[in-house]
């Protein structure tokens, strides 16, 4: 990145913590330590901001306690949720030290400007199910049953990762779909479903393993043709480097690979 366009960053970061903004993603977090430093390998501490995917609310959360207990000192927030509002975010210079997108599309609007401090790895990949409310009661089978008269299915905004592979799961089944609304990440598309405000949701198959026994999936073929890649990297301008290097770290580990393969990703 040029001296220019750091200077840049900068600025639009004294801009978003001026305004208050950071406060509006709403950050969750682990539990630790709020000192922040970027001492290297042993001896890390201080906070790990996480901007994720809402599909890897559970796994990542799993993952930053286990690194809070690897890393005692340390401590890991998490912003989640649809991948284009965090990309704009930290385009828009809100402070992160790690970016976990649900599309490659999604990442490059990082990328492009030069934003992350090594090469995206893709270090899942996920796919899609028709979630519906348990017992199936509506008799779903497949995509074009969705298209029932008095069905109300909802789908992610066609402009997070969750709907654009919606839409081309659709296109590749040749159904077209008029659905009850569009949500602004699967999260709140599997809320809709819960409050019996929708009767099917198209969401990815980890979300419905998320959801237990209060939701029910229904796999159908044409989700093979909208399989998402997962990619993740350290941001060039984060806070604390070296322990956002050691959290990328954990998640591309085998031990990171066994969590979110027990959460329903699927290996890259």
């Amino acid at each position: 990145m040029t001296r220019s366009a750091q200077w840049t960053r900068r600025s639009r970061r004294i801009g978003v913590l001026g305004a208050g903004a950071v406060l509006a993603l709403g950050a969750c977090s682990a539990s630790g330590s709020d000192s922040v430093s970027g001492a290297g390998g042993e001896g890390l501490n201080g906070t790990v901001t996480v901007f994720a995917a809402a599909s890897l609310k559970e796994s990542f959360t799993e993952l930053g306690e286990r690194f809070e207990k690897e890393h005692p000192g340390t401590r890991v927030t998490f912003n989640f949720g649809g991948s284009d509002a965090l990309a704009a975010g930290i385009a828009n210079g809100a402070p992160a030290d790690v970016f976990a997108a649900a599309s490659t599309r999604t990442m490059r609007l990082v990328t492009d400007q030069g934003l992350t401090a090594d090469s995206p790895s893709t270090f899942v990949r996920n796919r899609l199910e028709i979630a519906t409310a348990p017992g199936n009661p509506h008799g779903i089978g497949s995509l074009r049953d969705l298209t029932a008269p008095g069905l109300k299915v909802v789908l992610c905004d066609r402009t997070v990762p969750c709907g654009t592979a919606a839409r081309r799961a659709l296109t590749a089944g040749g159904v077209e779909l008029s659905p009850a609304s569009y949500e602004q990440d699967v999260k709140s598309a599997l809320t809709k479903l819960r409050l019996k405000e929708a009767d099917a949701a198209v969401v990815y198959r980890t979300d419905v393993q998320a959801a237990g026994d209060k939701v029910e999936g229904v796999e159908f073929p044409e989700s093979a043709e909208a399989v998402n890649d997962y990619p993740i990297a350290r941001l060039d301008d984060a806070p604390n480097p070296e322990a956002a290097k050691a959290f990328v770290t954990l998640v591309t580990s085998p031990e990171g690979r066994k969590v979110l393969g027990a959460a329903g990703f699927l290996a890259p």
